[in-house]
């Protein structure tokens, strides 16, 4: 029998071999579809574009101050970035769900790429969180009223947020290798923050959590917030590197380059976290810049003339002068006597002592014309300065405006008031408990006024009036009007309306 040589068939070219580094962006972008795609990142994702067109259209009233806009991006993408972490956690441990581990570990791709594709696979959800944070904070700076300027490193913080949690997701599914670790630590987390939104004073370890939203009722001029923003980045930055290359480690790569990573990351964080501690308390040349425009504003302000009247500003708000114009010349074009012409000066006014979030009274002013208007604009805030501006023209001065009783309550209410598009509920929103009935507290820029039962009555019937008819009756009866010595009821009979039923106590 003779034997036949045979050749070998030859073996089956399948194509170029996948290295291992060349796996891990391929793998990253197949968990991150998968990430974005699932139900509570998407819910997540529908939920903030909801919260941000729902709040942004009518925040600040049109009048936004982007040195607030940029902080209020950091709320949002905290939901995001615990429904990332919950994904990126279960992508992590999928494998040991299904109980694939041990046809895992003939692959080509590595415990420790296979981490560092998970890692990246939460890069894109940051990238889609920064553009929402960039639309937010694009309507803000879009509208027609906003003054000021935003702070790139504040920005930040949103994008970032969701990479940490993300990565801090991915390093607990190498840590605790348990399914049960990641929505345990998502409901700590809710209830840290949910706890964290308590106003109380900002010291270093606040500056450790990932957002830190400070805010009043004053906005401060955009160099004075004395904010560590950029150090804060730095911080967060830090900290998601470190993360990121301890999951590495943690999954089993030895590299030099992983350990250095993990130790240089290490140092940028730190260095960010000593930092903006140091940076919360302000320092001497800020805290001397705040006494400036506190106690001196007139040296920090740029004046300009609209009309008959000077309107001093700070740098920020300088824009907005022509608003408050248009306010002053629609009072005093209601107004009788010498006080139709008068010469105003509107000064903003603002106490930036104690920093930002501590809410603090301004007095009122003493020299004669002179009328404060405050750093916000829009919603109250209109029928509050029309009210400052009705009562210097009445009485001579914010100091003696804030003390009046008497029956020229009525002509400065309804000077402040009648222009409006909705007197009445001009009324109801400059006072302090939201009524249009009984006696109430009238909120200015300085001190309150305050209004009793028969003015808040007559001022009531006098809205509800023709316009031109009682403007004519004011301006022929202005020096009786505005005489100490006016009653509530007189005041009522010359402007053709019925008095109280009783005289007010003050009188």
């Amino acid at each position: 029998m003779s034997a036949v040589p045979t050749t070998a068939p030859p073996a089956a070219d399948t194509g170029p071999r996948v290295s291992g580094a060349r796996a891990v962006p391929a793998l990253a972008r197949f968990e991150a579809r998968r990430l974005l795609l699932s139900i509570p990142v998407a819910v997540a994702f529908v939920v903030y574009v909801a919260w941000i067109v729902w709040r942004t259209r009518d925040s600040w009233d049109g009048y936004p101050a982007l040195q607030d806009a940029d902080r209020a991006t950091q709320s949002g993408p905290l939901l995001v970035g615990l429904a990332v972490l919950l994904q990126a956690n279960a992508a992590a441990l999928r494998s040991l769900r299904h109980g694939t581990e041990d046809q895992f570990a003939i692959l080509v791709v590595s415990p420790w790429r296979r981490t560092a594709a998970h890692v990246l696979s939460v890069v894109p959800a940051a990238l889609l969180t920064a553009v929402c944070v960039a639309g937010q904070f694009g309507w803000e700076a879009a509208k027609p009223g906003a003054v000021g300027s935003g702070s790139p490193a504040e920005l930040l913080v949103g994008p970032l947020t969701v990479l940490l949690f993300g990565v801090f997701g991915v390093l607990l599914g190498r840590v605790a290798r348990s399914p049960f670790a990641a929505p345990l630590l998502v409901v700590c987390l809710l209830i840290t923050l949910v706890l964290g939104t308590a106003p109380g004073e900002m010291d270093g370890l606040s500056w450790l959590a990932p957002a830190v939203i400070e805010s009043g009722t004053d906005t401060l001029p955009s160099d004075l917030l004395g904010r560590p923003a950029a150090w804060h980045a730095l911080y967060l930055a830090g900290a998601v590197l470190c993360l990121a290359f301890l999951a590495v480690l943690a999954a089993g790569g030895r590299r030099i380059a992983v350990q250095a990573g993990v130790a240089l990351s290490l140092a940028l964080a730190v260095t960010g976290g000593v930092l903006q501690a140091k940076g919360v308390d302000p320092s001497p040349e800020l805290t001397a810049a705040r006494e400036r425009v506190s106690v001196s504003p007139e040296k920090e302000q740029t004046c300009v003339e609209h009309g008959r009247s000077t309107y001093c500003a700070f740098p920020d708000w300088e824009p907005r002068t022509g608003t408050w114009a248009e306010v002053v010349d629609r009072v005093q074009s209601l107004a009788g006597g010498t006080a139709h012409d008068r010469r105003l000066v509107v000064r903003q006014r603002l106490d930036a002592r104690y920093g930002l979030g501590e809410d603090t009274a301004i007095p009122p002013l003493t020299a004669p014309d002179q009328v404060t208007v405050g750093t916000a604009w829009g919603g109250n805030r209109v029928p509050e300065f029309s009210t400052a501006v009705a009562s210097v023209l009445v009485t001579g001065s914010e100091k003696a405006g804030s003390a009046v009783c008497d029956g020229r309550m009525v002509t400065i209410m309804w000077l402040s008031l009648s222009w409006q598009d909705d007197p009445m509920n001009a009324l109801r929103r400059v006072r302090l408990d939201d009524s249009v009935e009984g006696s109430a507290v009238v909120l200015s820029p300085t001190d309150p006024l305050s209004m009793t039962e028969g003015q808040t009555d007559v001022v009531r019937r006098l809205l509800e009036k023709p316009r031109p008819g009682v403007a004519e009756r004011v301006k022929t009866h202005w020096a009786e009007l505005t005489s100490p010595k006016v009653t509530t009821a007189e005041a009522a009979g010359l402007l053709g309306v019925a008095g109280p039923k009783e005289a007010d106590s003050c009188e």
